[in-house]
């Protein structure tokens, strides 16, 4: 079964030398420039140690290269020597990944962002490495900002005003397409990033403490699903309830959102040559609550060695090299990745690509993670029992109060006693 499952899905190219020492096969995103950067910089290793490295091409879908991952370690398969693996996925892999505080000097593991190290800790053991990060940025219009005269808003209160106040002059000179605020509000992973970002600032937990504790069912919670749901046909569309990352950037950047949440990705899509709003957008980190803070949903790609590879050591090498600063600066250069060592959000010419790096920073080395560590191999559930239930919120279909109350009490079925 798994030899005609890799027959099928995986295309195996070998970069390097014939007479290399050891071959290293790594399995990275398949998409665009993504898998281009990969490969330049397993190239660049290969080069610099006489191995060789093979590429594994991938499902384009993350469900799908979870899946196939999922299969391939539980055979205890050694095809698949080094894993790209998404920053929710550590907790479910774990009992089959190599433990790189073993192989890995404190000091370079420490040198990354102490959110991302702390996400990949399972059970004491650090399953992946920090390669680069994604947090949950506020995008605005500037030129809309400054034409009524408002400052970007620091909380959800402020947003809401200078959303509706705008919204409303402008629809009354006769863009009656214009809105407040659009997010990512579909019934998906997106709205459990959203949804904790919301919590977050509000200081109403996690959904699922470190240690395991359920703490969802709290009223600072409620209060920030309450809030969130009154947005709903007031400054955000209904249609924003179908909303994914990508239907959020259309709306943005066709001209008809005062402010979008999103990840990196968006800026340079929204300052593209044929961008309507090209040069009209600025980039801020999302309000708080009164009282609360400033967050950010963590996101972003790591690097695993599977325990069943049988080149242990020239696998951690390649991880090692790929997560490096030089590595990590050419491809923060080159494709817009955010780098995970805190040094690179002040150097010249990775804020000359990316000019919101370094006002940001904070942003990336403090985003918020999603409870996957904790729940591990049953965080699929959690997040799913997670994002239905807020968005019934959203919807209409329930109040918050005893809609987390309901959750809470199917997350603690969901966990086995007092253990997930």
């Amino acid at each position: 079964m798994r030899t005609r499952l890799l027959a099928a899905t995986l295309a195996v190219l070998a970069c390097g030398t014939a007479e290399a020492r050891t071959t290293v096969t790594i399995a990275c995103g398949s998409v665009g420039i993504e898998a281009e950067l990969c490969r330049e910089g397993a190239e660049a290793w290969a080069a610099r140690t006489g191995n060789a490295v093979s590429l594994v091409s991938t499902p384009p879908s993350a469900t799908d290269r979870l899946a196939l991952f999922q299969q391939l370690l539980a055979a205890r398969s050694g095809d698949i020597d080094v894993f790209q693996v998404d920053v929710v996925w550590p907790g479910m892999l774990a009992e089959h990944l190599v433990d790189l505080s073993e192989h890995i000097d404190r000091a370079t593991i420490g040198a990354h962002f102490p959110a991302l190290v702390s996400n990949n800790t399972v059970s004491g053991r650090l399953v992946a490495m920090p390669w680069f990060t994604n947090a949950g940025l506020l995008y605005y219009r500037r030129d809309l900002l400054e034409q009524h005269g408002r400052p970007v808003p620091t909380t959800w209160a402020e947003l809401e005003e200078t959303a509706r106040t705008i919204m409303q002059a402008e629809r009354a000179a006769g863009r009656a397409r214009m809105w407040g605020f659009v997010f990512q509000a579909r019934a998906y992973e997106g709205l459990t990033v959203n949804a904790l970002e919301w919590l977050d600032s509000h200081d109403g937990g996690r959904i699922v403490e470190p240690d395991g504790r359920i703490t969802v069912d709290n009223p600072r919670a409620a209060a920030a699903l309450t809030r969130a749901a009154g947005w709903i046909g007031t400054i955000a569309p209904r249609g924003v309830l179908t909303y994914g990352e990508e239907e959020a950037r259309g709306v943005f950047q066709t001209g008809d959102a005062v402010f979008m949440r999103n990840w990196p990705y968006a800026w340079p899509l929204a300052n593209a040559e044929d961008s309507p709003v090209r040069g009209k957008v600025g980039v801020a980190v999302l309000p708080k609550a009164e009282g609360g803070r400033h967050t950010a949903g963590l996101g972003g790609e790591m690097l695993a060695v599977s325990r069943y590879s049988t080149r242990l050591e020239a696998a951690v090498d390649l991880v090692r090299f790929l997560t490096s600063a030089a590595e990590q600066k050419r491809r923060a250069i080159r494709g817009g990745f955010n780098p995970t060592l805190a040094p690179l959000y002040e150097d010249a010419e990775v804020i000359a690509a990316n000019p919101f790096f370094g006002e940001l920073r904070e942003v990336f080395m403090a985003a918020v993670a999603r409870p996957s560590d904790a729940t591990g191999a049953r965080y699929n559930q959690v997040s799913a029992a997670f994002y239905n239930a807020v968005h019934a919120v959203l919807s209409g279909d329930a109040q918050a109060g005893p809609a987390l109350a309901r959750l809470e009490r199917t997350l603690t079925r969901l966990r086995r006693g007092d253990r997930w």
